[in-house]
């Protein structure tokens, strides 16, 4: 028989993936990634199934368990999987959930109406990438039972138990060391996520233990988003009470809760089927069209805005505005398995309608409330109007100007923005280094002087007459605020480079309060970088080690057995030299770099907030509760 040409293309090539192998082979396709943030989305595939029995109101109380081993558990008192036979499979529907991709009671909308799980892939997803899974359903007065591995049923669902008092369902399993590099659930990172839902599915106990650490909370909200916007808002000086609504149009509910704060920065935050959609979607376009209509037909009717004036704008009725909107849709388009934006085209009028006539309500109900709104409002169109003509002197017509450059840039001499970085370091001594040491062909490096300003306390039309941030606008290239464009980008890195000590975490932490605030996307396109330079120098004979935190010192010093030892603390950069500052923090094979990450839109709004805001006391319980943390987790 004649062997096949190596470049031959035949059926012979086409491969056809058994049951749930196809998630093995690309997990991130399911779960968005393999690392900490995939691994922590198996845990709310499983949450979410429980969330949905509350939000179909066979359930009020949801509990988890991070135990010793590693594994997980979740727990409800909702209806518990059905049993019975699957007419198509041959198997029991629970083991039919739990094998089959797009096997779920979520597509008829009989027994559920809405729910956040919509493809019925997720228990399926987690038994694929779990070494050891099981389920226990309480239904009927029994409890049933099966155990699973890598997606497939380990034996047939057994029945061991009899007089079961209540329904639900609990789901236990192990991330599988195959799939995940590291397997390491982070408690802040889940609870934040828990109280979410308690959040956005008000009546419902979520309760979540780790047993690992002995840390417990339980979230019970009664008031639901209107609740949530009051926390959001706790350390802020809110100017009224909190604006609430909820509608029911053509089978959706829609929930939205607002308050205004007299910060400059805008939190709104959109779910759908209490999945947190971070990147909007047609709700969110509704909700944004409607608020600016509103408010400008009430000041145009109440004269607060002449015939002469100009319309306020989406940033100008934004600005100091703390809202959440949630929607529970019946069908509900997301784009990915990931959920981040929702895609329904009638959910942009229905909300759209919902709010406009709710809001307008509510303002001819509440006028000394409706006129603090305005006049806020107001002041940010003056503001922004000369931050708009501010920005003018920044930015040339959008495109930059290689002769504008600030004088103190040492730019690269490589033109390709995909090769190119760029180093922020603070003051002469560092800069002059950081230009000496680094690799011209690639590497820009801006000296900035002194500690740039603090945005979360200033207008936009103050932070663009700030010299160190036009400074980094004009050297950027792509903009400020809404305007900011990505693909104008001169720099693929963005590298942030201060002193290893506090005075240059206070610098790291503002450069990151402008960048969130105002060039958020530069974050979640992953261009931001914090470089990690050298805290001692350790010489031990003829050896020497650069250390770079206190807890790595003090392991290296109690590991040297015998000689003389000498520590060398650098408390700046420039103590280096730039052989040293090259060696240490700038040189791509050997240095250490900390991508910049902000999966969690809402922690990082509320750190921000207490860590650069005006109140001190939440500031400072932050410091104190988290003094001992290496690096600031945004």
């Amino acid at each position: 028989m004649p062997k096949t040409k190596v470049n031959e293309y035949t059926a012979a090539d086409i491969q056809v993936l058994e049951g749930l192998e196809a998630v093995r082979r690309r997990p991130s396709m399911y779960i968005g990634s393999t690392d900490s943030r995939g691994l922590h989305h198996l845990v709310y595939e499983i949450v979410d199934n429980s969330i949905d029995e509350a939000m179909a109101g066979f359930c009020n109380e949801v509990d988890i368990r991070i135990k010793t081993d590693g594994s997980v558990v979740v727990s409800d008192n909702g209806r518990g999987i059905p049993t019975d036979k699957h007419s198509r499979t041959g198997k029991s529907a629970l083991e039919t959930v739990m094998t089959y991709l797009h096997a779920g009671g979520k597509f008829d909308h009989q027994a559920y109406k809405v729910s956040g799980g919509l493809h019925g892939v997720g228990a399926a997803v987690v038994n694929a990438l779990s070494s050891n899974m099981w389920v226990e359903v309480r239904r009927n007065g029994k409890i049933y039972r099966q155990e699973y591995s890598r997606g497939k049923a380990k034996g047939a669902l057994k029945t061991v138990g009899n007089g079961a008092k209540t329904s639900g369902t609990t789901t236990g399993f192990v991330p599988d060391p195959e799939i995940f590099p590291e397997i390491d659930f982070d408690f802040h990172t889940l609870a934040q996520r828990f109280r979410e839902m308690a959040f956005l599915t008000k009546g419902v106990w979520v309760h979540f233990t780790d047993e690992r650490s002995g840390l417990e909370v339980s979230y019970y909200f009664e008031g639901g988003i209107k609740s949530f916007v009051k926390r959001l808002n706790r350390d802020r000086n809110a100017l009224h009470d909190p604006f609430y609504m909820e509608r029911i149009a053509d089978g959706t509910i829609i929930e939205v809760a607002l308050q205004y704060n007299d910060s400059f920065t805008e939190s709104v935050f959109a779910f759908a089927n209490c999945i947190n959609t971070i990147d909007g979607g047609t709700h969110l376009t509704g909700f944004r069209s409607a608020l600016t209509r509103v408010l400008n037909d009430y000041a145009r009717k109440q004269k607060i805005l002449k015939d002469s004036d100009s319309n306020l704008s989406g940033e100008d009725v934004r600005e100091g505005l703390v809202a959440v909107i949630s929607v529970k849709v019946p069908e509900p388009q997301f784009e990915g398995q990931t959920k981040t934006r929702l895609g329904n085209a009638e959910l942009k009028g229905l909300v759209e309608s919902a709010l406009g006539e709710g809001l307008s309500r509510y303002l001819e109900e509440h006028p000394s409330d409706a006129r603090r709104i305005i006049e806020k409002c107001l002041t940010s169109a003056r503001a922004r109007d000369a931050a708009r003509k501010a920005r003018d002197l920044v930015i040339k017509r959008g495109v930059l100007d290689d002769s504008i450059l600030p004088g103190k840039l040492a730019d690269c001499s490589e033109r390709d923005p995909e090769l190119r970085e760029l180093f922020i370091v603070e003051g002469d001594s560092a800069g002059g280094s950081a230009k000496q040491g680094r690799d011209r062909r690639f590497q820009a490096i801006l000296p900035l002087f002194g500690k740039i300003l603090n945005v979360e306390k200033a207008r936009p039309d103050k932070i663009l007459t700030h010299e160190a941030i036009k400074a980094v606008i004009t050297v950027l290239g792509a903009g400020f605020g809404e305007e900011f464009d990505p693909a104008k980008l001169r720099y693929n890195r963005v590298i942030i480079m201060t002193d290893a000590d506090v005075d240059g975490a206070h610098i790291r932490t503002l450069h990151l309060t402008f960048f969130f605030r105002y060039m958020r996307e530069l974050i979640e396109l992953g261009h931001l970088y914090i470089a990690q330079p050298p805290l001692y120098l350790i010489q031990h004979g003829k050896d020497s080690r650069w250390i770079y935190t206190d807890k790595e010192k003090d392991s290296y010093l109690s590991r040297l057995k015998d000689g003389k030892f000498r520590v060398q603390r650098y408390k700046g950069l420039g103590e280096m030299n730039a052989e040293q500052l090259w060696d240490t923090t700038m040189d791509p094979a050997r240095r250490t770099l900390l991508q910049v990450t902000a999966d969690d839109a809402i922690a990082a709004d509320s750190v921000f907030t207490q860590l650069m805001g005006e109140e001190v006391a939440p500031r400072k319980k932050f410091i104190q509760s988290h003094y001992d943390k290496a690096t600031l987790d945004v």
